[in-house]
């Protein structure tokens, strides 16, 4: 089970775990630059806050951005004493903080405990609420996981056992999400070859949040079957989505085809997302599909 932290302190080893720094380099940079003062137990073992611990990941943040750590650790104790001056909240955006649930995640998902994993992600959902669920919680810990599996910190098991434990947890509460009957319809789709189907699931759970019935068609499918289904379904918008280029390279026309039925079906209204999306877009231009900066920018356009 999830060991308790009185006080939300963490041992050295949940620090390493969290952050990805090694034991060694923590207790260098705690010694050497005073970046952190860790209280001790009676046995002299170190116990550290959730301020040490995200003081810790900004100098890894800083140090990975080019910063070597004498200049991160000025610039982070800087950035604490403006904010005790000002008394007012740094966004968590800007300096990279992370709630407790989200230190739990990184530290059962570092040894893929899938039970655990589901366990703190009940526990987050009951605490926030599902909006803030997924902004505090989902959102920032596959971010810091996409980050490791990027730089080789986590290797593809550990990336994955993460993705798909989040993926079915968010299916879950889709499939038990209540809305009403004459509720606006969605579709939510991958494009042909495109796995990454988490980022649709966040996005349909939040127009379901605000009065919509969402429909995802799964990860890669056959093409032709996005159009099928808006035929027969007859949504108000769809989303479509490519978190990489694959879609694109097997298929070179898919979007110019989907951009001609989306201009003979101009009673939806059709968008596009998702890095592998724009990085395509900005060498090729659309007419009709449009691409979705924001749920805001679709629900503001659909008002209109």
């Amino acid at each position: 089970m999830i060991q308790s932290r009185p006080g939300g302190h963490y041992n050295i080893q949940q620090v390493a775990d969290v952050t990805g720094l090694s034991k060694q380099v923590i207790r260098k940079w705690e010694e050497r630059y005073e970046l952190v003062q860790p209280n001790r137990l009676a046995n002299g073992y170190r116990t550290y806050s959730e301020k040490d611990v995200n003081i810790l990941l900004r100098v890894k943040t800083l140090s990975e951005q080019g910063y070597s750590i004498k200049q991160a650790v000025v610039l982070v104790k800087d950035e604490n004493e403006t904010f005790e001056k000002q008394f007012k909240p740094i966004s968590s955006e800007s300096y990279g903080e992370f709630n407790d649930y989200v230190f739990q995640l990184l530290e059962k998902g570092s040894y893929c405990d899938e039970i655990e994993l589901n366990i703190i992600l009940q526990q987050g959902y009951h605490h926030f609420g599902l909006d803030n669920f997924l902004t505090a919680v989902v959102i920032p810990f596959l971010k810091e996981v996409g980050k490791r599996w990027e730089k080789g910190e986590w290797d593809e098991y550990q990336e994955s056992v993460c993705s798909q434990v989040v993926r079915d947890f968010l299916v879950q509460i889709r499939r038990n999400y209540q809305y009403r009957e004459d509720a606006p319809l969605i579709i939510g789709a991958c494009l042909p070859s495109e796995h990454h189907e988490v980022p649709m699931h966040i996005l349909l759970l939040q127009f379901m949040m605000r009065g919509w019935k969402g429909i995802l068609i799964g990860t890669s499918p056959a093409p032709g079957s996005i159009e099928a289904l808006v035929k027969k379904l007859k949504p108000k918008i769809v989303l479509l989505s490519a978190s990489t280029t694959l879609p694109f390279e097997k298929y070179p026309n898919l979007l110019t085809k989907l951009d001609q039925f989306a201009s003979e079906n101009d009673e939806v209204k059709f968008y596009i997302g998702g890095a592998g999306s724009l990085c395509y877009l900005k060498k090729h231009h659309l007419n009709t599909i449009r691409v979705a900066n924001s749920i805001e920018d679709v629900l503001d356009a659909c008002r209109n």
